[in-house]
């Protein structure tokens, strides 16, 4: 079955009692039992619910995996994987980070008795130095946020392979009609379904994909315990989003790549983060293993002034001013305040996060529009 088949059928059927066509909302807590253990498959709702059920199904067969499971937040989906270490263990991940993931690693886990190492991931073959018998975890973005780095996810699940490590890729920035990890080798998919898969901005949820069995009970067993699961309701939101996912990705990928054109030209712009770019460090690891470059990108402004970063970002008519990414609009960011203020400033400064760049998430509206937004911003 094709993407866009899988993003308008996959995990659904028309429902048995009525033929409605599209997934009911089961607005329900609790399941009747013919007797103590005697049940159709759902008891309680934290643990499982049909409305959900029909979406983790569907987000696996996008990322070609076999089990899905839905968060609350990418954040709680973040959570629950790092759940599965114990104090001592060590976890390889890098440099570039969304603030949200480092938020959590230094100053949930890290006092945990768990070790991160934040390194340069652009030689996978960098990570094994940083083997060792307490390894247990290697984490990357690709592309990261928000310098668009570009992680080769099949060297590194070969290093994870060798070793017995387990590989996880955030995946948020692709989404899965751009990129499928599990194919490259991951042994575990994470994304923010709030982004690209909702793609409407108006549903918070996080989702891991994953093909062993054995890894996938062990996180439900921590998604159902701790009950980081989403309502039915929401479920329903990402699995109507998702049936124009494929139409969207398209959009995003072609509007993004004509504004990262027109900010490479311009005269007040001294560097544009696009993987896109043939002179982007690791374009031709994004070719790769990408079917496109996506609707992220990330400039630099000659002026470094915050003044002019704020008077800039403040200046949009079309695109707005706000946290997140992937919905329909367009949107700026100001990560060094914004989704990266967690992060010290001398920590994001080495990768590039300083004060005078701004984080762009193209949306689907007329490509004119947004750039005709751009100059009178920018102007």
């Amino acid at each position: 079955m094709k993407f866009a088949t899988k993003a308008i059928h996959a995990g659904q059927s028309p429902d048995p009692s009525t033929g409605a066509v599209m997934t009911p909302i089961y607005q329900t807590t609790t399941y009747v039992q013919a007797s103590p253990g005697d049940h159709k498959g759902y008891e309680y709702s934290r643990g499982t619910n049909p409305t959900r059920t029909a979406l983790e199904n569907c987000l696996a067969a996008l990322e070609n995996g076999q089990h899905g499971l839905a968060f609350s937040s990418g954040m709680a989906a973040t959570e629950t994987v790092l759940k599965l270490l114990r104090p001592g263990d060590e976890v390889i991940t890098g440099n570039d980070l969304y603030g949200g993931t480092y938020r959590i690693f230094t100053k949930l886990f890290e006092p945990l008795g768990i070790k991160f190492h934040f390194i340069d991931l652009a030689n996978p073959e960098s990570i094994r130095q940083y083997i060792n018998e307490k390894t247990k975890l290697i984490w990357v973005e690709t592309p990261t946020n928000p310098t668009m780095q570009i992680i080769d996810i099949e060297s590194v699940s070969k290093i994870a392979k060798e070793t017995e490590i387990l590989f996880a890729v955030d995946n948020t920035f692709a989404s899965p009609y751009l990129q499928n990890p599990l194919d490259l080798g991951a042994d575990l998919v994470m994304h923010s379904v709030t982004k690209y898969i909702g793609g409407h901005s108006d549903v918070v949820m996080g989702a891991l994909i994953v093909n062993d069995k054995e890894l996938y009970d062990q996180l439900f067993f921590y998604y159902n315990a701790c009950g980081n699961t989403p309502g039915p309701q929401d479920s329903f939101l990402v699995l109507r989003g998702i049936k124009t996912l494929h139409l969207r990705m398209k959009a995003h990928c072609e509007n993004g790549r004509k504004i990262a054109e027109a900010l490479k030209q311009h005269p007040k712009i001294e560097k544009v983060y696009w993987p896109g770019f043939e002179d982007h460090t690791r374009h031709d690891i994004a070719k790769k293993q990408m079917h496109d470059f996506g609707g992220m990108l990330s400039v630099v402004f000659k002026d470094k002034s915050l003044e002019n970063t704020f008077k800039i970002a403040s200046s949009f008519k079309v695109f707005s001013l706000a946290e997140s990414l992937g919905g329909v609009e367009s949107l700026i960011n100001h990560p060094a305040t914004m989704t990266h203020g967690s992060i010290p400033k001398d920590v994001r400064e080495k990768v590039g996060v300083v004060d005078n760049l701004i984080r762009l998430s193209v949306g689907i509206e007329d490509i004119d529009d947004l750039l005709d937004d751009l100059q009178q911003a920018l102007s």
